[in-house]
């Protein structure tokens, strides 16, 4: 795994946002939340799609979006 690009999984991506689980992945079906690359079983996501679903948010949040 890329290093300056690590991922995250399904579980950890909710601590993040103080969510659960199943609240991110019907994000991720619902096409409003952060993209996942689905390896094998498992959906990650780069800390990089995260930083910049963060940033769509806060601008959205912010009335510039």
């Amino acid at each position: 795994m890329n290093n300056e690009d690590p991922f995250s999984t399904t579980e950890q991506v909710a601590e993040r946002y103080w969510t659960s689980p199943a609240t991110v992945r019907y994000w991720r079906h619902a096409g409003i939340g952060p993209r996942g690359v689905k390896i094998g079983r498992k959906v990650l996501y780069r800390e990089s799609e995260l930083q910049r679903w963060e940033k769509e948010r806060e601008a959205a949040e912010s009335g510039a979006a």
